[in-house]
């Protein structure tokens, strides 16, 4: 048995994609799937902002797509939006201030649907949230699980989109978030009946630390596949 650290890559099978936007931008990003088994419920992650280092390889979503295909049979779809560079490379086009990033969120829902994967659900973190919770209310979407939810530009219209959607609202809250703590996301999303604010002791805007990176992974995993929650801390290699 080995144990799962920071640094751990588990077997999936990866894919480099690039998506082609309504407006007419490619977009790189990868799909991460199970080895050898089909997954039984997939991740669409929006990374933090861009002018301030946020891309698909920010720290806890790349974590994901490195443990979750592997511990809880998830497909893990990231990718840059426009403008956006990272190890993957760069994204065509220009940070759109999250309103042309509008197109960028349908095309990876798309993308998704198209395939037949299963289960779609938007996992945004911080300017990623903003856009899922704007962008993201789509038919094809199960549901949504936010990290650090900034609600700068997310107004009651969108809220309120949500709650006539009916859709789980899964909002991930650290006590010591640098622009929404516990207690405000309560008092905003209190207007979307199916939304659940989980406020995590001693955590901070950017969840640094594996300690926080696992509650993170876990409450994901409880919600989008309970069967394999809680996730284990150990690896042993397959026969």
């Amino acid at each position: 048995m080995t144990e799962i650290t920071a640094g751990t890559v588990l077997p999936a099978r990866r894919t480099e994609v690039t998506l082609l936007t309504s407006d007419g931008l490619a977009l790189v990003g990868e799909l991460a799937l199970p080895l050898d088994r089909p997954p039984v419920a997939t991740l669409i992650c929006l990374h933090p902002l861009p002018t301030h280092g946020g891309m698909m390889d920010s720290h806890v979503l790349r974590k994901a797509a490195n443990r979750l295909p592997a511990l809880a049979d998830l497909a893990v779809f990231r990718f840059n939006t426009r403008g956006t560079a990272s190890a993957r490379g760069r994204s065509d086009g220009r940070f759109g201030d999250g309103a042309a990033e509008r197109h960028d969120v349908a095309a990876a829902i798309g993308y998704c649907a198209d395939r037949d994967l299963p289960l779609l659900w938007l996992l945004g973190w911080s300017f990623g949230s903003e856009l899922a919770l704007q962008w993201g209310n789509d038919p094809d979407i199960e549901g949504v699980i936010l990290l650090s939810p900034p609600l700068r530009w997310v107004g009651e219209q969108d809220l309120d989109g949500w709650a006539s959607a009916g859709k789980p609202v899964l909002a991930l809250v650290p006590e010591f978030d640098d622009y929404l703590r516990p207690e405000q996301a309560r008092q905003r999303f209190a207007r979307v009946p199916a939304a659940e604010v989980v406020a995590v002791p001693g955590a901070r805007h950017l969840w640094v630390g594996e300690r926080f990176v696992r509650i993170v992974l876990n409450e994901i995993v409880r919600r989008v596949n309970p069967a394999a929650w809680p996730l284990p801390t150990e690896w042993e290699e397959p026969s």
